[in-house]
């Protein structure tokens, strides 16, 4: 693999997006984001192939099936994420290091893969409560899958010791500027 591979996990609204966001416009680290893909639908203004790879159902199990993925994980009953390998190919090929935006489990699993070649970083929520309140004031859900992503949050959050740094995301520009001194130590470092 030409680059490094930079994990970053975080229960749903913890500001990985905003933060990895922040990083990429930043233009300072030589990274480029790996798409994700998923079998849910695209939300709000989300694009397929630059937010996620939208696949169906049907789609998402023949990639399964053709080990298509790095990793991938049914996060919730019926709703899949993953790490195509082409996407991994298609940034390694261009000399860049790779940033990914994937569960708690994935990130886990990557980080086994790749070893060395990997940094993992937990972005934590300063409380649950916090984190509750940041899913309602995005207004994207219900109130039963806010309810869903508080549980899960729970569990990923007992996953953080397991990951190579953790960072509370308090306050985002103080998370940012953690992650990327993270990140440039990691990339600095042969």
């Amino acid at each position: 693999m030409a680059g490094k591979v930079i994990i970053i996990s975080a229960p749903s609204g913890c500001g990985k997006s905003t933060i990895i966001s922040a990083l990429m416009n930043s233009g300072e680290i030589n990274m480029q984001f790996s798409v994700s893909a998923t079998n849910r639908a695209p939300r709000g203004q989300e694009i397929n192939g630059k937010d996620y790879h939208f696949l169906s159902d049907e789609e998402f199990r023949s990639a399964i099936a053709t080990d298509a993925f790095l990793e991938y994980e049914e996060v919730y009953p019926g709703r899949f994420y993953g790490t195509l390998k082409s996407e991994i190919d298609r940034i390694a090929s261009n000399g860049s290091n790779v940033v990914l935006d994937i569960d708690v489990n994935g990130g886990l699993r990557v980080k086994h893969e790749l070893a060395e070649k990997a940094l993992s970083i937990f972005i934590k929520p300063p409380s649950i409560g916090a984190l509750r309140s940041r899913l309602e004031k995005r207004g994207t859900d219900s109130m039963e899958s806010i309810d869903a992503r508080v549980d899960r949050a729970q569990y990923e959050i007992e996953q953080a010791p397991r990951y190579d740094v953790t960072v509370v995301n308090d306050d985002l520009d103080t998370a940012v500027a953690e992650v990327k001194r993270v990140i440039v130590d990691f990339l600095n470092n042969d």
